[in-house]
């Protein structure tokens, strides 16, 4: 598996890579989410690029940034074993050459949801998906439903400016116990790990958005919202610091 820390290493890389080149991009603290990414990406493509940034510019809060699990040395034996041929792993000051001074803002569907509470979030995550989609220049890019209102728009995205990307849509990959996967869920508290898989149990289970709310608060969680649009059910809610987001079809 190639190393790639420069944008000018990615950029031979790619002018040299042979047949079909799937990406993956991530923020690290991989699990079997990611990885189930990749090995989509790696049954319908010739080459598999993963990235891995913290990427700044979508966390609101300052504080959420620098408690954002990193876990580099691992994650990089796990792209490994799963069969990545190259990684790449910016710093900020090259991505960010402009001190961001460009972004990419979506005026409806990023207002809605987890767009309503995060200020700066969506264009944050627009930007960068856009500056590594011109960087790695991949014919499919694979992207997990559990942040649906994130693929939604970075599909959409991809449309608009007419890249020549196929944005994949790749199931949520869930614990035994119904838990979606997330890279925050190392973040839980034992007690709070046991309770959070009662996030997709209410959401698959109440009659009505109301009555999943309230399920929720009496449960203990501190609701962001739960709602219904475009067929599915969306919700965010907090156990202790950890935010979890989730989402069926309706």
């Amino acid at each position: 598996m190639k190393r790639l820390d420069l944008i000018a290493e990615l950029s031979t890389w790619r002018d040299k890579a042979p047949g079909r080149v799937g990406f993956v991009p991530t923020m690290g603290a991989l699990h079997a989410g990611h990885l189930a990414l990749v090995e989509r990406a790696a049954k319908e493509c010739d080459q598999i690029l993963v990235s891995i940034f913290v990427n700044p510019t979508q966390f609101n809060d300052p504080k959420d940034l620098e408690k954002y699990p990193r876990t580099l040395e691992r994650d990089l034996e796990l792209l490994k074993a799963a069969g990545a041929d190259a990684v790449f792993l910016p710093q900020a000051k090259e991505i960010y050459n402009d001190a961001y001074r460009f972004e990419i803002r979506e005026k409806d569907f990023s207002r809605e949801l987890c767009g309503a509470t995060r200020p700066g979030h969506f264009e944050g995550v627009l930007t960068v998906v856009m500056k590594l989609f011109q960087l790695a220049r991949p014919d499919r890019s694979y992207f997990g439903e559990k942040d649906f209102q994130q693929l939604t728009l970075i599909q959409d995205m991809a449309r608009a400016f007419f890249l020549p990307i196929e944005v994949v849509p790749c199931p949520t990959v869930r614990e035994a116990d119904g838990l979606a996967m997330s890279s925050r869920n190392i973040l839980l508290t034992p007690a709070e790990r046991e309770k959070a898989p009662l996030l997709y149990r209410t959401l698959t289970s109440a009659a009505t958005v109301e009555e999943a709310r309230h399920q929720l608060q009496e449960a203990g969680f501190r609701v962001d919202y739960v709602e219904e649009k475009r067929g599915r059910r969306f919700a965010a809610a907090f156990l202790g610091g950890v935010r979890l987001i989730d989402n069926v079809q309706v």
